[in-house]
């Protein structure tokens, strides 16, 4: 079977593509800061699904531990990366400007910098080979105005869109996974009271996956899990500005008010 490399793996979103690609068969190569976490959940999938799994820490904001993920998924060995599942990401706790300077860097270089870098150097040996899936995850908070948060998922949305239509016919399909609010650490990590948020509005992690996977297995360039999203995504593209910029603040829970964390919620 193939290899996948996720980044941000060790809980939410991300952890639940490394249990799904396992359960498919894929090896993998887990990406996250958190040595330990990484461990555990390398050996824990290892005795799940009898798949090889490669640990490899790193923070993606830092450009010298982010290079050996870059070597790794630009290495033509014999196992190399054929799927690409762009998941590590964080949010702001402050407004844009009570944020420190280095914090949005952080933010950019995790957000938007690692996924084009690592898509542009995973592209080449997938279209040599006549095949590859690229999942970057982005969110819901792309089509609104979310601040610095919604504007990096923007560009990974938008990033994903150009790819794939520019990639037709090669065998390499690329898809930004669009999810709203998902019940994982994201939310408590930032001590946040969700409790206004309707029990409709939630997905799991399972959810968001399986529809992920199966979108970008029919190469589709957006994946947006639960109807309910998929409706109001398409209320937000096509709404007057002004209106999405009033539903944007008033939402229960801004991206930019949510804490560090490895693994997006949307």
């Amino acid at each position: 079977m193939s290899t996948a490399l996720i980044t941000g793996p060790t809980s939410g979103i991300g952890r639940a593509f490394a249990r799904a690609l396992a359960s498919d068969g894929h090896d993998l190569v887990l990406v996250a800061r958190d040595r330990a976490r990484l461990g555990e959940l390398a050996d824990e999938l290892r005795h799940a699904y009898r798949v090889d799994v490669e640990s490899l820490p790193a923070d993606l904001a830092d450009p010298g531990q982010r290079a050996a993920v870059e070597q790794r998924v630009a290495a033509d060995g014999p196992t190399p990366v054929e799927i690409l599942v762009n998941n590590a990401g964080f949010g702001l706790k402050k407004p844009f400007a009570a944020t420190s300077l280095e914090d949005e860097q952080r933010l950019l270089d995790v957000l938007v910098t690692a996924p084009m870098r690592l898509t542009h150097l995973a592209l080449p040996g997938m279209l040599a080979r006549g095949s590859g899936l690229v999942l970057n995850v982005s969110s819901v908070a792309a089509w609104t105005t979310g601040g610095t948060y919604s504007a990096a998922k923007s560009y990974v949305l938008v990033f994903s869109e150009g790819l794939n239509h520019e990639l037709a016919g090669t065998g390499v399909h690329v898809t930004a996974v669009c999810p709203g609010f998902v019940h994982t650490e994201f939310h408590q990590r930032a001590e946040m009271n969700m409790s206004s948020v309707p029990e409709w509005l939630w997905l799991t992690p399972d959810q968001v996956v399986e529809q992920a996977l199966r979108d970008a297995r029919k190469g589709r360039p957006v994946s947006v899990p639960g109807g309910q999203y998929k409706a109001l995504s398409t209320l937000a593209r096509y709404a007057p500005r002004p209106l999405v910029r009033r539903a944007s603040a008033a939402r229960p829970s801004g991206p930019r008010r949510q804490a560090r964390t490895e693994h997006p919620s949307g």
